[in-house]
């Protein structure tokens, strides 16, 4: 096989896709690991070796005694016409080891649009891809990331979804099925044992029925080992737990080729649209100390040139100023340069910003997500207008001459007068930039106003809501674009709205969207992520061929007591919390951040978890 895998290499585009053996690599052979796992990432190279999430958990497994992992991306067209066509199979980065091979296959859920990819690396890689036709030599499928929230649409092709944070949970799972390997546990009962497992949903030991009208009417286990209610994973000390000293170093260009520091987990803002506020609740900050020691350990390990501060809101890191003052002090003789991405505009930013620009500046990025005080209200944005400017001006003073807005539409209660917004704070931006005196600002002012399609997701407040049809919002897009026309310095850019539209159906599935999932795999979708594999008539016909309609699952208002997919998850925010949260929103009132007093959200049920959870005094 090795000499064909080079023959290939020679004829694709990008064969460094493929070759592996970069920097920080070297793991344990196979052959001297008592089990073996294949981190699969549903996406091409450059997005997969962009990801933190795959990196903290290679080291996680790697630091096993007993363990080895390798990773699995999915190839591009060419290599896979190549693949196909020489009769190989999809193989890991660094042993060249088949799919089919390993004990453990897993794969990260990051969005809907990589499921088709899923299909196509496990059949690919030699596995059955319904779990129900894999036998005992096969390996365990699992899977993990914020799509698992909702792994209906999944539920056919994944043998244990692991619901929550993945650095406790990936350990507990890997060591189970170590000892079921040594002691021969029949597939079967592993599957079982998994399921008593925190966080482990095992989809094949329950049952879902459905109503005439197709809503879903109970949701069971048929198994007494599954739990009726799964409740996630937590991670409790950010300082403690495990993140990577070293990580892989491309030889080619990925999207975020840089180092990532996580200072902190979760968001206090409720913004109501938002999944990951919710999913990853409560706030987890790790100490400016413990960060020191780990982008040490990084820029001495890699020699990256840049680091990100990343979490949901980096502004709203309490020690953010202290960091950057001392990354800079600690980096700056070497050329490293702070980037600050999910800036929050009602942060505290300009001492931060000035720091980091001292190296080097970069586009900056601000997210109004709307164009009106009232339909920030109604999403529970926080942030006023003056708060967008006041930050502009700090940033424009600063030296930034670059930066992006980001906004969607189609929001719920949205009106015309909310799309006309986005120009005006588009036009607005542009007069703070020329508000600056003439030789104190930068040249080459770029502001570019970004807008995507609002996409209902599971453990929000808008998981009961509608998404615009395709033709609103064409409508409301071309609505926007043309109050643009007369903007100097500003430029709008939208997104396709089909893709949305698959999104909203896969994000708020049942389990009925796996025949849907694996028909139009069937018909050839796959990279549907790219707008030039996106084949929506394909889709279509998927559903038609399965007797399903895209309407029922994207543009329909749902009812409080209805029986969702995913209610048998408990993420730690409660379901009734969301409908009171949503209640606000169709009123356009404002929930404070917890950070000023606990809400109730649910998570106060964890103890010892929320350090907000016992304050309601404001």
């Amino acid at each position: 096989m090795t000499e064909q895998i080079e023959r290939l290499l020679m004829r694709v585009e990008k064969p460094a896709r493929y070759t592996g053996s970069e920097m920080n690599t070297d793991v344990k052979p196979i052959s001297q690991a008592e089990i073996s796992f294949a981190f699969c990432f549903p996406d091409t190279y450059e997005v997969a070796m962009s990801h933190l999430g795959l990196k903290i958990l290679y080291s996680i497994i790697n630091n096993l005694p007993y363990a080895v992992c390798e990773r699995v991306c999915m190839p591009w067209v060419d290599m896979l016409e190549g693949m196909k066509a020489e009769n190989v199979p999809l193989f890991s980065l660094e042993s060249r080891t088949p799919l089919h091979q390993f004990d453990i296959i897993g794969f990260t859920l990051q969005y809907e649009m990589s499921f088709t990819n899923i299909l196509e690396m496990l059949w690919l890689g030699g596995v059955p891809v319904k779990a129900a036709e894999r036998g005992e030599q096969d390996p365990i499928v699992v899977a993990g990331g914020p799509c698992a929230s909702n792994p209906e649409p999944l539920h056919a092709f994944i043998d244990a979804f692991m619901i929550g944070d993945g650095e406790d949970v990936i350990v507990e799972v890997v060591s189970l099925l170590n000892e079921c390997k040594k002691t021969g546990v029949p597939r079967a009962e592993r599957l079982r044992l998994l399921a008593g497992i925190q966080g482990v949903y095992v989809p094949s030991l329950y049952t879902a029925a459905y109503h005439e009208d197709g809503t879903l009417r109970q949701f069971l286990p048929i198994d007494p080992a599954a739990p009726e209610t799964v409740q996630k994973q937590y991670v409790y000390d950010m300082n403690t737990t495990a993140f990577p000293e070293s990580i892989p170093v491309p030889y080619t260009q990925i999207v975020h080729d840089r180092i990532m520091l996580e200072i902190m987990r979760g968001c206090t803002r409720g913004c109501r649209f938002c999944q990951a506020g919710m999913l990853y609740r409560p706030v987890r900050e790790r100490s400016v100390d413990t960060l020191l020691a780990q982008a040490e350990n990084l820029v001495g390990s890699t020699g990256y040139e840049e680091i990100s501060l990343s979490s949901l809101s980096s502004g709203d890191y309490s020690c953010l100023p202290a960091l950057c003052q001392r990354l800079m002090e600690r980096f700056a003789e070497k050329r490293v340069s702070i980037s600050l991405p999910s800036l929050r505009i009602d942060s505290v930013l300009k001492d931060s910003l000035a720091q980091t620009q001292r190296v080097r500046k970069s586009s900056l990025t601000f997210a109004p997500e709307a164009g009106t005080q009232r339909m920030r209200d109604v999403i529970n944005k926080g942030v006023t207008q003056e708060d967008l400017l006041s930050k502009l001006k700090d940033a424009f003073e600063g030296g930034w001459s670059s930066v992006k807005l980001y906004f969607m539409l189609g929001l719920p209660t949205e009106t015309d007068a909310d799309l006309a917004g986005i120009a005006s704070l588009g036009e607005a931006a542009v007069k703070a930039y020329y508000a600056v005196p003439k030789g104190q600002r930068a040249k080459g002012l770029r502001v570019t106003c970004s807008a995507s399609v609002f996409v209902p997701k599971p453990f929000t407040p808008f998981q009961w809501c509608a998404q615009d049809s395709q033709e609103e919002v064409i409508r409301k897009q071309r609505f926007v674009r043309q109050q643009f026309t007369a903007i100097r310095g500003a430029s709008f850019n939208w997104h396709d709205p089909s893709v949305s539209l698959m999104e909203a159906c896969f994000a708020t599935g049942d389990r009925r969207l796996s025949d849907v999932l694996y028909r139009a795999w069937q018909l050839g979708c796959k990279l549907d992520g790219w707008s030039e594999h996106f084949k929506l008539d394909v889709w279509l016909q998927a559903f038609t061929d399965c007797g399903l309609s895209p309407d029922f699952y994207a543009h329909r208002t749902r009812q409080e007591d209805e029986l969702l997919p995913w209610d048998f998850i408990d993420i730690g925010v409660t379901k009734r919390f969301l409908w009171r949260e949503y209640q606000r929103a169709l009123n356009a009132q404002t929930t404070r951040d917890c950070r000023l007093g606990c809400n109730g959200c649910g998570i106060e049920r964890m103890k010892g978890l929320c350090s907000y959870a016992d304050d309601r005094s404001v």
